[in-house]
């Protein structure tokens, strides 16, 4: 039979493309970008890099940024905690992670934003750990009841305890690479172990426009020499740190993402990235990011095109809301972000669980979200052919016996053809409907989520493994937080 045809959707045509690529590298030469980093700028410099010592900017030469690219590998796997391959970034795969890095919680009992804190997070992390359609995990809310000097590895070393999934994690100070790393490599077995499986991603974020932060260049270079792939999400907003048109904004981000692959394949050739992105369409209206905005979506479809054209793996921050609660808005704006980029095949696609212009996590939008990725996933596999003639048969069959619910065709085929979702998803008559409690898609996702936490069958770390994640992270306080026999 014939193979299934995989939907497409294209934003740009080639010659756009092409010529997006040729204005980034324009303005790379003649206009430069800002790089705070002392390091990263002494290693431009003996790469053939120009650099504007008084203004601390850079100059790089068109065939110097063709060179990084060609250098930069387009495939990476990523790993499970247990070793096992996870996930492959590259060509056409689809990878959903939740959104990463929210201050706030949807509080699943009260419907109230909050800050979030640990046990927030370490229920989150059980739930990722279950979803079916959630390959990778993230850092995904910043724990407030820690001090904020030590949250991002704090938080890194929550979800390495709750949940076995690569991570999508990030830095919030130059000093906690190593120590992120460290707890990496220890359940991983070492730190070449960890440069031949990689468990985790650290984004990198330039800042708009054009520049590298001394922060977020060093994680790139750290990151470069340990093998660890870093993701990096330019985020240029419409008229505010961007130019207001779409391409405009394509052009931008594409400029800074370039100024990070070469940073990264000038530490070391071959360092493996991710051509990613968070832009936005700026809402001048109300001075908003609304990173459900038909608008953003249409950015970040630009900005993957050019990031495939360069044959490097693409990340998106898509299928996210801007609503602050579960309702209509909620699933609109997550169902076409998702499905969106899953046919447009962007590899890594970030944003389950996330409201409220990326600020704030939900552990029921999360189980709905992984009900949309399942259906995304679905509609990528395309209609297959299954019978030749396609249907003249069974239409015979039917017109001769009335019916085809016990057909040996139907009992064969009606798994492989359709979706068939959780509980989550409402498929009732209304009399059971009724009966049921007349529950909302938020009353069932809350259910299931309350079942998936209360099912969780523990950590997947050894116990050896806790401890040693435990003392690494209990020398940034005097008091210690979490004691690894506590881990459930």
């Amino acid at each position: 039979m014939n193979d299934p045809i995989r939907p497409q959707i294209q934003l740009l045509d080639k010659g756009t493309v092409e010529e997006v690529l040729e204005e980034a590298k324009r303005v790379l030469s003649a206009l430069g970008f800002y790089l705070e980093n002392r390091e990263a700028l002494e290693i431009l410099r003996e790469a053939g890099a120009s650099l504007d010592e008084a203004g601390g900017r850079v100059f790089l030469p068109p065939e110097m940024v063709d060179v990084a690219v060609a250098a930069a590998p387009s495939t990476i796997r990523l790993y499970d905690s247990a070793g096992d391959p996870a996930v492959e970034l590259g060509g056409e795969n689809v990878c959903f992670d939740p959104g990463s890095a929210a201050l706030n919680i949807l509080d699943p009992v009260t419907g109230e934003i909050r800050p979030a804190r640990t046990p927030d997070f370490v229920a989150f992390s059980k739930v990722v750990e279950q979803l079916e359609h959630i390959k990778a995990q993230s850092t995904a809310v910043i724990c407030s009841d820690v001090p904020q000097g030590m949250a991002d590895r704090y938080r890194l070393y929550l979800a390495l305890l709750y949940c076995s999934k690569p991570v999508i994690t990030g830095t919030f100070t130059k000093q906690s690479f190593p120590i992120m790393k460290e707890m990496l490599a220890a359940v991983r077995g070492g730190a070449e172990a960890l440069r031949q499986k990689p468990l985790a991603v650290f984004d990198a974020c330039p800042s708009p426009p054009l520049k590298w932060s001394d922060l977020t260049c060093q994680s790139l270079i750290d990151a470069a020499r340990s093998g660890i792939p870093s993701e990096l999400v330019s985020m240029p907003l419409t008229g505010a740190n961007a130019p207001i048109t779409l391409l405009g904004a394509i052009v931008q981000h594409t400029a800074e993402t370039l100024a990070g692959v070469v940073i990264s394949q000038c530490v070391r050739s071959g360092a493996p990235v991710i051509w990613g992105g968070s832009p936005s369409a700026f809402d001048m209206r109300r001075g908003t990011t609304p990173m459900g905005s038909i608008d953003t979506m249409m950015i970040d479809l630009g900005c993957a095109e050019v990031g495939k054209h360069l044959g490097l793996p693409t990340h998106a921050y898509l299928g996210m809301s801007d609503a602050k609660l579960l309702d209509a808005q909620s699933g609109l704006e997550s169902g076409m972000g998702t499905l969106l980029a899953g046919i447009k095949g962007i590899n890594m696609i970030s944003g389950a669980g996330m409201l409220n212009f990326e600020s704030t996590q939900s552990v029921q939008k999360l189980v709905i979200d992984n009900e949309i990725c399942g259906m995304t996933y679905r509609f990528l596999e395309g209609v297959a052919r299954r019978d030749r003639p396609i249907a003249f048969d069974l239409l015979e069959t039917l017109i001769s016996e009335g019916q085809l619910l016990d057909s040996e065709h139907t009992l064969k085929w009606f798994k492989g053809e359709h979706y068939l979702p959780s509980a989550v998803i409402d498929r009732s008559n209304v009399e059971d409907w009724l009966t049921d409690g007349k529950k909302s898609i938020g009353d069932r996702a809350a259910q299931r989520a309350n079942a998936l936490i209360a099912s969780y069958p523990g950590s997947p770390l050894e116990p050896d493994v806790q401890k040693e994640l435990t003392r690494i992270i209990n020398r940034d306080t005097e008091d210690g937080f979490f004691p690894a026999d506590t881990v459930q």
